[in-house]
């Protein structure tokens, strides 16, 4: 029968540790983005980017050592499959199993290793993440989410994820069952906004599934958009034709030397699915209904940087791994213009597709044709519509019995929204009590004034969505006039919305009124973004002196100067820093320092002890490691009287994390 139950995963891994009391004002993702498509593709792109992770605050602590970690999790179960889901890590599927084929149908990491990917930093790799609200990997994927049991009129078990999506001030609900006899696992998706305004939406699932040299990806599109990972800062979107784009076949995952996205543009009459095909015949197919329009393929790249990057997010034995993913919009570039008063819904269906490979590895026609009738006969694709329009009622807009509870920030919108007469959030959601993540903004909402605020004490949280925005505008020009506090909060706003004259004006009067680390904070990131650099540098040198402990702000702090050049300001802070602070992000920023400040040999011995150094929380893309390694090379043969070019220098594989590099196959061809 299928079943539901409570039980706890235990794995090897690296905890994520307390989260940083700052507000995260810088951009962790790209916002350059160029693109050469039709006229009639109608993409968003770049509508609906936001240009930091406010509010939320980052995830960028996790422990050093190694230790036993237990999530509690939630497993679905039917005669065919096993599904288990991680509520404590933002409803995560950590596995999918096949119980008749006895194998993984998607991968399901080994230990439990945090990298710097999502929007917050913290990020896993493996299993099924569903993302929502902005572009990226969700703020909440290692953050908890309500949990909630329902069931079926038949009686299966039913599992509801569900949050306040923060980003939008919208909600959204993720029911998951597995049907007696199913040999696929269903989820129901449902994203409501219940203003009386459009919001930018995104929606995009991430399946992480075995990469092999004999495999296939297939879905019917005969165009995609593919994304070139042009350096850290630059993304280049360029419509193609498939199978063969770039002069291989983009649908074989292992031709790819350097880390690739290819969004395809499958056309809005044909199904909508994707899979992954092995050699074998046997693979992953991912289907929806019709309103989850986007596919995507994600590979890290056989290049030295890509295979780095496998090893860094998972265990030496464990084998590569590629994403599929699906989303609202047809590429991941933009976000989609969600009406008022709006509900979006639609139904998303995996498991096991097997095939008769011959049909598989030749014309790509033919593949799709083989694919597409498999899946029909499997799990039709008016059913899957009959099965979204018949859960409605009974399942979407039922209430469910709470089993974890989320964050408080869903209380707290209910509250605003009552107090602004706008339209309620889904009565059906449980979202609990206020917490003490937003008690700050509970008593502005109540009284009309934050009240006095100890600037020892780290802020609650942060809001920037527009109705906070007003109400803080109301206090500071009201109760709260000469409230160094109100004013802080007042100035994030302005800074969010790239009014960084007036956040600075406001940060100014708030140090003015009493002096705090917070303002200080914010006024070096307004220096920062409006390129006083090295003004920015000297703040957080002042910071990093009074408040050396404090890892999330030593971090950030070392990030500042290495952007400045501020060399002498690291060597001086690094020195002035407790031994616990000087973990591995800062020890590589106090080597760049070294570097170039002259002493190569020091950074050098540095970067490649005891094998090279292991930098956790080094941000996806960047290029920082390869970098240093190149100067200290050229400087070295400088001084003797030679020059080096980049690509006369081997990077070893430690330092090396570049996403694109040059194939040399290509060039032997």
């Amino acid at each position: 029968m299928s079943i539901m139950r409570r039980d706890v995963l235990r794995i090897r891994g690296y905890a994520i540790e307390k989260p940083s009391d700052y507000p995260s004002l810088r951009n962790s993702l790209t916002h350059k983005i160029t693109t050469r498509v039709d006229e009639d593709d109608e993409l968003f792109i770049g509508y609906g980017l936001m240009p930091n992770p406010m509010p939320f605050t980052m995830q960028d602590n996790y422990a050093l050592e190694e230790s036993e970690l237990e999530f509690p999790s939630i497993v679905l179960e039917n005669e065919f499959l096993e599904a288990v889901f991680l509520p404590m890590l933002g409803g995560r599927l950590w596995s999918l199993y096949d119980k008749k084929a006895k194998r993984d149908l998607v991968t399901r990491n080994p230990v439990f290793k945090p990298g710097n990917f999502a929007v917050r930093n913290a990020w896993v790799a493996g299993g099924i993440e569903w993302n929502i609200g902005r572009r990226g990997h969700d703020a909440r994927t290692s953050s908890p989410l309500f949990a909630a049991r329902l069931a079926l009129p038949d009686g299966t078990p039913v599992l509801r994820l569900y949050e306040f999506c923060r980003d939008r001030a919208a909600t959204y609900q993720m029911e998951f069952f597995l049907p007696d006899g199913e040999k696929f696992l269903f989820a129901r998706m449902r994203i409501v906004n219940p203003n009386e305004y459009t919001v930018p939406m995104y929606h995009f699932s991430n399946t992480a599934v075995t990469e092999c040299a004999d495999m296939r990806i297939v879905t019917p599109a005969y165009t995609t958009f593919a994304n070139a990972y042009v350096n850290d800062s630059e993304h280049a979107l360029t419509k193609l034709p498939l199978p063969f784009s770039e002069g291989f076949d983009a649908t074989r995952p292992t031709n790819f030397w350097s880390c690739k996205d290819h969004f395809f543009n499958i056309p809005a009459q044909e199904r909508k699915f994707e899979g992954a095909i092995y050699g074998d015949g046997y693979g992953l197919i991912q289907c929806s209904t019709d309103r989850l329009r986007g596919r995507k393929l994600f590979v890290w790249g056989q290049c030295a940087g890509g295979r780095h990057w496998q090893r860094r997010l998972t265990s030496p034995e464990a084998p590569d791994y590629l994403e599929i993913q699906a989303g609202l919009g047809k590429t991941q570039m933009e976000c989609i213009p969600m009406p008022p008063k709006t509900a979006w819904e639609w139904v998303e269906a995996y498991g096991p597709i097997r095939t008769n490979p011959d049909d598989i590895f030749g014309d790509w026609e033919h593949a799709i044709a083989t694919v597409a009738s498999e899946l029909e006969k499997e799990l039709p694709r008016a059913r899957l519509d009959r099965m979204l329009a018949e859960t409605r009622d009974c399942v979407a807009r039922q209430p469910g019995e709470l089993l974890f509870r989320g964050s408080g920030w869903g209380a707290l919108d209910r509250e605003l929204r009552k107090h602004t007469g706008a339209p309620q959030l889904p009565a059906y959601l449980d979202y609990g009590t206020c917490d003490g993540e937003n008690a700050d903004f509970l008593r502005l909402l109540r009284t009309g004034s934050f009240g006095e605020k100890n600037p020892d004490e780290p802020p609650s949280g942060y809001m920037i969505q527009e109705e906070w925005f007003d109400l803080i505008r109301k206090a500071a020009a009201g109760p709260d006039a000469e409230n160094y506090y109100t004013l802080y909060h007042l100035a994030l706003n302005y800074y969010c919305r790239n009014d960084f004259e007036r956040a600075e004006q406001y940060l100014r009067r708030s140090l003015a009124l009493r002096k705090s680390r917070w303002a200080l904070h914010a006024l070096a990131n307004v220096f920062r973004v409006t390129g006083r650099l090295k003004e920015g540098a000297a703040l957080f040198r002042e910071l990093v002196r009074d408040y050396g402990t404090d890892l999330s702000l030593v971090k950030e702090a070392f990030k500042n100067f290495s952007e400045a050049g501020a060399y002498a300001e690291a060597l001086e802070a690094y020195h002035g820093l407790p031994d616990a602070s000087k973990v591995p992000l800062v020890r590589f920023f106090y080597a760049e320092a070294l570097a170039h400040s002259g002493n190569l040999a020091e950074a050098e011995d540095i970067l490649l002890a005891d094998g090279g150094i292991e930098v956790p929380d080094i941000r996806e893309g960047e290029n920082s490691t390869s970098a240093v390694y190149l100067y200290i090379q050229k400087e070295k043969a400088r001084r003797l009287g030679k020059i080096l070019r980049d690509d006369e220098i081997e990077i070893p594989f430690s330092m090396d994390l570049r996403m694109t590099v040059p194939d040399p196959r290509r060039k032997q061809q």
